[in-house]
């Protein structure tokens, strides 16, 4: 048991799902594994253990931007010996090319900052992917025909943004779409030594300003979990 996460020795597995929202972890959860256990509600941060076609899984909540994932992925990696990370959530798109409901696989993330910044200084640290992780997600979205996109994001610090000046050098630079936490989970990873990926899912574009409709999120956000599940174990 940790400040935030009140899981027993044991209960915890290797490979984590980390969706930000706590009900879609329950929803994952019961969706997707088998024999799902709640082992989490510290906090109200939902977290559940299961298995997926035999392997042992846990997907736990993690929150709203960066700070709050910095704490659970820090317990997960240090006190439950978590070794997979994958942040499952949603994301707005910053191409023309890349639709509502398109898949994005984050092979890097851009920031201003991260909570990790008091240790970097000065360093621009660059963080990136597990390789192996995302060459499995890209097969299993190709497999499935799932439209997906391979690139940069930009995980930003505020929801309500308002530097558009900035969101311009994003789409100039190619950035595929922004969210609010992988960019702290993959420098976590490196500093830790384990696996990290996010696969988010399109639900609104700042271009074109399209958003999901709530009713239609469920079987998009599906396809986001089992690809994740499939690179994990494939």
């Amino acid at each position: 048991m940790t400040i935030h996460i009140g899981a027993g020795p044991g209960q915890i597995a290797e490979t984590v799902l980390m969706p930000g929202d706590p009900y879609r972890a329950r929803w994952a959860a019961e969706t997707f594994l088998d024999d799902a256990v709640c082992i989490n509600e510290v906090r109200g941060m939902l977290g559940y253990t299961g298995t997926w076609r035999g392997h042992r899984v846990t997907i736990q909540g993690s929150g709203m931007g960066m700070p709050s994932l910095s704490i659970y992925a820090n317990e997960l990696i240090r006190d439950y010996d978590a070794k997979t990370l994958i942040r499952i959530g949603s994301c707005g798109a910053m191409q023309g090319k890349v639709n509502i409901r398109d898949l994005i696989l984050a092979m890097t993330a851009t920031t201003l900052s991260t909570p990790s910044r008091g240790i970097l200084r000065e360093l621009n640290f660059a963080p990136c992917a597990d390789f192996d992780l995302l060459h499995k997600a890209y097969q299993a979205a190709e497999a499935r025909g799932t439209p997906t996109h391979v690139g940069g994001i930009y995980s930003s610090d505020v929801f309500y943004d308002e530097r558009p000046d900035l969101n311009e050098q994003m789409v100039r630079h190619g950035i595929l779409g922004v969210e609010m936490e992988a960019a702290e989970l993959y420098i976590l990873a490196a500093r830790h030594k384990v696996r990290a990926l996010a696969v988010l899912t399109v639900s609104d574009h700042l271009l074109t300003h399209e958003a999901l409709p709530s009713e239609e999120r469920e079987k998009s956000f599906g396809d986001m979990v089992e690809i994740a599940l499939e690179a994990a174990f494939a």
